[in-house]
């Protein structure tokens, strides 16, 4: 089981757990709806083209996963210091901490959340008159711990953050105890 994958559960369990007829009634403890909606579910699957067939793994993949195969995710951002708002030069040294800081962070949240890719493009005449995308990374990072803030070169700062293993543990004993 690789990163993507866990991560991918994870996000699924977390998004779709309140609108889940299935866990919604596994929660009430109604054994016989619960099978029941298992039927419909299945049914509904196979209806939908597999898309949620693919949830449904990943899910079950993801309850399944052991601690061991749970890892520690990392990530870095960069500032630069001279491009930072600030009165003084510790006000701008500051400023570019906290910037570095929110990039790793934006960072960590493209890992769990991933990266949702958007693109247009205008085609006249059989000619590509205009081609844009744009990237937009959205979630909640909880858990994050930073590891060290490092000068780098004159004028950069460099902030490595991470969730341990103990933290995303802890999120997916949660998520098993909703499902």
């Amino acid at each position: 089981m690789n990163l993507k994958t866990i991560i991918l559960g994870f996000i699924i369990i977390t998004s779709t757990a309140c609108q889940s007829n299935l866990l919604k009634n596994a929660l009430n403890g109604t054994s016989e709806k619960v099978a029941e909606d298992a039927v419909v579910t299945t049914m509904s699957m196979t209806q939908s083209g597999g898309e949620e067939a693919a949830h449904v793994a990943a899910i079950n993949e993801v309850l399944d996963a052991s601690v061991e195969e749970i890892p520690t995710i990392s990530s870095v951002g960069y500032a630069v210091v001279s491009s930072q708002p600030g009165r003084s030069e510790n006000q701008r040294r500051l400023m570019a901490i906290r910037s570095a800081r929110m990039a790793a962070m934006r960072d960590l949240a493209e890992q769990i959340h991933g990266l949702n890719v958007e693109g247009n493009t205008t085609v006249i005449d059989l000619m590509v008159q205009n081609d844009t995308f744009r990237g937009v990374v959205s979630g909640t990072i909880r858990g994050a711990r930073t590891v060290r803030i490092n000068p780098t070169g004159a004028d950069t700062y460099e902030v490595v953050l991470e969730i341990d293993r103990e933290t995303l543990s802890y999120l997916l004993k949660k998520a098993r105890s909703v499902a």
